[in-house]
């Protein structure tokens, strides 16, 4: 695995970044403090990243994050593709601002788990969709094989009942990726995720939450009764396989963890850089004297930039991973783990180093501490993405270590 950033992705890399410093940042304040209201801006931007991926194969956005297509050995040789260019700009809109990524159109966790799991003639129909992704229920905390939400096959329709909860985008997204079980007795296997437009009768938004941070997206509850949708709807095999059990509908996460631990990384490279702007005048950032030879505050920021660096390279491996067709789910669990908290390590801190300046609105760094926070949560929480890693090491079933 070459460290370097891919010399044909530095293009898409430095147009995200200027998007980031010069159409996110000037709203960012503006949309986090306006809860619930749709930054109109992001029309245009959507809209021209749109343009920008059309037929490539190297898109920026999140319906680039698949296997498919990916080198299926090494022997074929190395690709860099979807999932590390989609990865490189996620890092840098998120430099810019997480909630104004996730409030982007078509660019949402429902585009990446359709492009990771949806067959070729899904993946035709459902180009161009906004879709948000519903798995939380109330009462499953973290355990996405608890979702009690059900989908009976009736003739071509398959019929849905439950509630979902922070939904990201729920309100907004033209559809919503929903997963539900078709036999309760099966287990993990029978959990499928389907589509489920907007309008869709018996789908309907009952509330809007109120939250710390990425306050420019909306987060929905979303609940489902009798609410018929096509079978041809459902993503990926609706073959209920037994044997490998959970594993098909989880490999969303395969693709999107390393997403959701990029955006980690930009937002936490965002208070790095600005901490060490607001201290220029006080340190000498000299990297070659030893850390005891340094003032507390400066040896924080050295050992904050050293943990930052750990988690980018996991997040870029597990993107690697995807692109090359290698089984990759225990280093997706790894970079989200390890960047989800890092991110609310480092901007926590950057807010203590830089004293009044950090706290006051005045300055970005203490939005970003309040957004980096569900970076930890959502697709998964810290402690259960140690829990996946502990089974992936020690070869362990989740009925046999929980």
């Amino acid at each position: 695995m070459n460290l370097e950033t891919p010399k044909k992705f530095a293009g898409l890399k430095h147009q995200a970044h200027q998007v980031a410093a010069n159409y996110f940042r000037p709203i960012s304040r503006k949309y986090d403090k306006a809860e619930h209201a749709y930054p109109k801006e992001l029309d245009l931007l959507a809209a021209l990243l749109d343009g920008m991926n059309a037929g490539s194969p190297d898109a920026i956005g999140a319906t680039s994050a698949s296997k498919r297509g990916a080198a299926k050995s090494l022997e074929e040789g190395v690709k860099n593709g979807g999932n590390l260019s989609a990865l490189l700009g996620v890092m840098e809109l998120c430099w810019g601002d997480v909630g104004l990524l996730l409030a982007m159109p078509r660019q949402g966790l429902g585009n990446a788990a359709i492009a990771a799991v949806a067959n070729d003639e899904q993946l035709q129909r459902f180009s161009g969709t906004w879709a948000a992704m519903a798995i939380t229920e109330p009462g499953t905390g973290s355990d996405s094989a608890a979702i009690r939400t059900t989908a009976r096959k009736d003739g071509d329709h398959y019929v849905l009942n439950g509630e979902k909860i922070f939904v990201t985008s729920g309100e907004r997204a033209d559809s919503v990726v929903v997963w539900a079980t078709l036999d309760k007795a099966l287990g993990r296997a029978a959990i499928k995720s389907f589509v489920v437009e907007h309008g869709t009768p018996g789908m309907s938004v009952t509330r809007l939450e109120k939250k710390l941070g990425i306050k420019a997206s909306d987060t929905a509850s979303i609940s489902f009764s009798d609410c018929r949708v096509p079978a041809a709807n459902l993503l990926g095999n609706p073959e209920v396989d037994v044997q490998k059990g959970f594993a098909g509908v989880m490999e969303t996460f395969d693709n999107t963890r390393p997403l959701v631990a990029g955006m980690a990384i930009g937002v936490a490279k965002a208070s790095l850089d600005r901490t060490r702007e607001l201290l220029k005048d006080t340190f000498r950032f000299d990297y070659a004297k030893p850390l005891l030879a340094v003032n507390h505050a400066e040896a924080t920021l050295y050992r904050l930039e050293a943990e930052w660096e750990a988690a980018r390279l996991l997040t870029l491996k597990a993107a690697w991973m995807a692109d090359n067709k290698q089984p990759n789910s225990k280093e997706a669990s790894i970079a989200k783990a390890k960047a989800g908290r890092v991110a609310n390590e480092v901007t926590l801190k950057c807010v203590e180093l830089a004293g009044a300046l950090g706290y006051g609105e005045d300055e970005l760094l203490e939005k970003w501490a309040r957004d980096s926070k569900i970076l930890d949560i959502f697709e998964g929480t810290q402690q259960i993405q140690l829990l996946i890693v502990a089974r992936r090491l020690l070869g362990k079933s989740s009925s046999e270590l929980k």
